[in-house]
């Protein structure tokens, strides 16, 4: 009976939502950087469906409804953007030539320093687009013989990274344009960055979508041409 019931969708669903709620308490409480309430939730439910033998697939069945969510969150920045319009306006030109050039140097920074390592084209195709939300890095990776797993864990980890240092590593360069915390760290970064105001959420929220655009374009022809 204790099995069926922490196999069942409303628990795992309960349990993914307690986590993340218990790491934003000790995140506010402690303040350390480190302890980002996502990833201590990510790695309490590793542990947990290890230890327990739950399956991924079921667990991700059982929290679908979470991604549904994200979804419509993602489609809410768009509020936050029309918010600021005003600011937006006559940036137009500045703001995607930033997206392209910091799509060039992300995908291939990231490719030739795993080459030099030694990585393979399966690996390199799995990590090249490293800096949009997972749905979107996956939709690239996939189809040019990457492996959707090291592709989900790649992007997640920089999107933490990026929350935790990107703030702190923009104040030090004195650079106040929070675009490269939604160009670098997609989602994650963009939560981080609405923390820090609405303009923040708004200039992050509208890099993060571009991000995507540009790197769904230019990763196949990098792929092609350049590695």
């Amino acid at each position: 009976m204790i099995r069926t019931f922490i196999d069942s969708d409303m628990f795992l669903l309960t349990l993914t939502v307690g986590l993340y709620c218990g790491g934003v308490a000790l995140h506010h409480r402690l303040r350390l950087a480190i302890l980002h309430p996502t990833l201590l939730a990510f790695v309490a439910l590793i542990l947990f469906l290890k230890v327990c033998g739950i399956d991924y697939g079921h667990y991700r069945q059982a929290t679908e409804i979470l991604d549904f969510l994200l979804g419509m969150s993602v489609v809410a920045l768009g509020y936050l953007m029309y918010e600021q319009i005003d600011r937006l306006r006559g940036q137009v030109l500045p703001i995607l030539t930033s997206i392209g050039v910091g799509c060039t140097v992300g995908v291939l920074s990231v490719v030739y320093i795993a080459r030099a390592l030694g990585a393979d084209r399966t690996i390199l195709n799995s990590i090249a687009p490293k800096s949009v939300t997972v749905p979107i890095a996956v939709a690239i990776s996939e189809p040019l013989g990457g492996v959707v797993s090291v592709t989900s864990v790649v992007v997640f980890l920089v999107g933490i990274f990026g929350s935790i240092v990107g703030p702190r590593l923009l104040r030090r360069c004195g650079i106040r344009n929070p675009l490269a915390l939604g160009s670098a760290a997609h989602g994650i970064g963009t939560a981080r960055a609405i923390e820090l105001g609405a303009v923040e959420g708004a200039l992050s929220g509208l890099a993060m979508a571009l991000m995507g655009i540009v790197t769904a374009l230019l990763v196949p022809l990098f792929e092609k041409f350049c590695y």
